[in-house]
């Protein structure tokens, strides 16, 4: 069914009473948010326990010292907790197109895209964001960034911009099951690189540095975009670009998404 011309404001209440009762739900279940939020803030300081135990026995990595790979690791949980918090039920999409249960999200008269992932709101990515922002927080003051408005404003702007990589690219690698039956390989794949996201782009050689800039652009996802902060007087093109290639990049993930929608829809594969 082809659904509706609707304006952004009908999706943002849509969304708002959607995700109310998502949280309404979860939190009846309040040792189980409560068991998961601590979980995942346990999971990321053993990330931090591992910067400290690394940088214990190497004073730097690629040129970067302690703080500034902090720094790094601080973005790029911040920058992936919308996909872990919005884009979640991506992880959900393979077994709704096997069973079939995904041909009702065809007969709605919104988005298809829209529909599938506002069902489910992962509330961990929470403590993954107050994590994140802590750490960049800690970072930040030992780096010695001057804090001004411009430098805020233009650390959100980066931010949503490198989510979105991750984002695109969890957005194909879900979309592949319409086309390949087992396909979450290639979702474990896509989301084992996020590991590389906290490294800084160069200490990758050869064709290992075009494929993680150009191809699979987990450099986006927190190298790039982190540079305008870190390093506001010498900013490569890349860095200043990465808004442009964020939205570009989402967009054909968004493209190829609902490309394996019309397919399911038409095939009743």
């Amino acid at each position: 069914m082809k659904e509706k011309k609707r304006d952004f404001c009908f999706y943002a209440r849509l969304y708002r009473k959607i995700l109310v009762q998502d949280l309404k739900s979860k939190m009846s279940y309040r040792a189980d948010f409560v068991i998961s939020m601590i979980g995942m803030i346990m999971t990321n300081l053993a990330g931090f326990v591992t910067f400290m135990i690394l940088f214990g026995n190497f004073p730097s990595i690629g040129g970067w010292d302690y703080y500034h790979m902090l720094f790094l690791y601080g973005f790029s949980l911040v920058a992936l907790t919308p996909v872990q918090c919005f884009f979640d039920n991506n992880w959900n999409l393979r077994f709704a197109v096997q069973s079939g249960d995904f041909i009702k999200y065809c007969f709605r008269p919104v988005n298809v895209f829209f529909y599938f992932m506002s069902e489910v709101f992962d509330v961990k990515g929470l403590g993954q964001l107050a994590f994140g922002i802590g750490t960049l927080a800690y970072a930040w003051s030992h780096i010695g960034i001057p804090v001004t408005v411009p430098a805020i404003c233009k650390l959100i702007l980066f931010l949503l911009t490198a989510s979105l990589f991750m984002i695109a690219l969890m957005n194909a690698a879900a979309a592949t099951c319409f086309w390949i039956q087992g396909s979450g390989y290639v979702m474990v794949i896509m989301f084992r690189f996020k590991d590389f996201a906290k490294y800084p782009s160069h200490i990758f050689t050869g064709v290992f540095r075009i494929l993680f800039t150009f191809l699979i652009p987990i450099a986006f996802v927190a190298y790039y975009p982190s540079l305008v902060i870190l390093e506001p007087g010498n900013v490569p093109l890349l860095s200043w670009l990465s808004p442009v290639f964020g939205v570009f990049f989402f967009w054909l993930s968004y493209r190829f998404w609902m490309l394996g929608v019309r397919k399911y829809d038409f095939t009743g594969s």
